[in-house]
C-alpha cells in the first residue's frame, strides 16, 4: 500500500503549496500560469516518499524556469503529501479523462499474464502471488493498480552508509538529495550526513520496475494487469 500521510500534513502542505507553488502550478496542483499539471506528472506518479519531488524542490529546474527552494525537511514532506493527495484525487475522478474506468484496464489475458509473471517478466524473482502480492487485486483497482505494477510508490528503498571513521549503518532511506543522505535505523532513529562526507549505496526496489518500462509490450502490460486483478 502506498504511503498515507496524516490529514494535518496534507493541510499544511496545501497552505505552503498555495504560497510557494500555486502561481505556476495552480492552487490545486492542476497547472497554472507556467507550471505543468502535477496531477498528471509521471515524476509524481513514480515518486517514493518524496525522493524525486524533494530533489526537484531543492534543486529546481532552471532550464524550465523553476527556481530552487530552501525548505526544511518537514516543509518538503508536507508539499509531497499534498501533491500526492491531489494526484490521488484526480485519478479517482470518473467524470473526465483524468479518471480511467477499471473496465478500460480489463482487456488482457490473465493466464498469459501469469506466465509472464513467472517467466519472461521475472516478477516472481522478487514477488509472490501468495506472499507480498496476496490480495493486491482487492487493495488496488484500476489505474492505481497499474501504477503500483509499473512503478510501485510503496516500495521502500534501503541505504547502507559508511562513515569516514569506517562505521557502517543500514536502514530505510529517509531522505536523499544532492547534499544530504538520511536513514531510519531498525530502532526508529533518524541519522543523516552530508553526502560529501560518507560513502553510501542505495538499494531501490523500484529500479527493476523502471528497467522493465522499456521492455514491456502493450500485451505484456494488459496481460499482467489482468493477472494481478485475480489476486484477491
Amino acid at each position: 500500500m502506498h504511503q498515507v500521510y496524516p490529514q494535518a500534513t496534507i493541510a499544511s502542505g496545501q497552505t505552503l503549496f498555495v504560497q510557494q507553488c500555486g502561481f505556476c502550478h495552480g492552487r490545486d496542483a492542476s497547472g497554472g500560469e507556467s507550471g505543468p499539471d502535477l496531477t498528471k506528472s509521471k515524476l509524481v506518479s513514480s515518486d517514493n516518499a518524496g525522493e524525486a519531488i524533494g530533489q526537484v524542490i531543492h534543486n529546481g529546474r532552471p532550464e524550465k524556469g523553476m527556481p530552487s527552494f530552501s525548505l526544511s525537511d518537514a516543509e518538503v514532506t508536507s508539499l509531497v503529501a499534498f501533491i500526492h493527495y491531489q494526484q490521488d484525487q484526480a485519478m479517482s475522478q470518473s467524470g473526465n479523462r483524468k479518471g480511467v474506468s477499471t473496465a478500460d484496464l480489463q482487456t488482457g489475458n490473465a493466464e498469459a499474464g501469469k506466465a509472464y509473471f513467472n517467466g519472461a517478466g521475472t516478477c516472481s524473482t522478487c514477488h509472490s502471488a501468495t506472499g507480498d502480492l496476496a490480495g493486491i487485486g482487492s487493495r488496488y483497482q484500476g489505474l492505481r493498480l497499474e501504477q503500483q505494477m509499473l512503478v510501485p510508490r510503496s516500495a521502500q528503498s534501503k541505504v547502507t552508509v559508511t562513515t569516514a571513521a569506517g562505521q557502517t549503518l543500514t536502514g530505510a532511506l529517509a531522505y536523499h538529495d544532492e547534499f544530504t543522505i538520511g536513514l531510519m535505523d531498525s530502532s526508529g532513529d533518524y541519522h543523516s550526513w552530508p553526502t560529501s562526507s560518507v560513502k553510501y549505496k542505495v538499494d531501490s526496489p523500484t529500479e527493476a520496475h523502471v528497467q522493465l518500462l522499456s521492455k514491456y509490450t502493450d500485451d505484456d502490460i494488459h496481460n499482467l494487469m489482468a493477472y494481478l486483478q485475480t489476486l484477491r
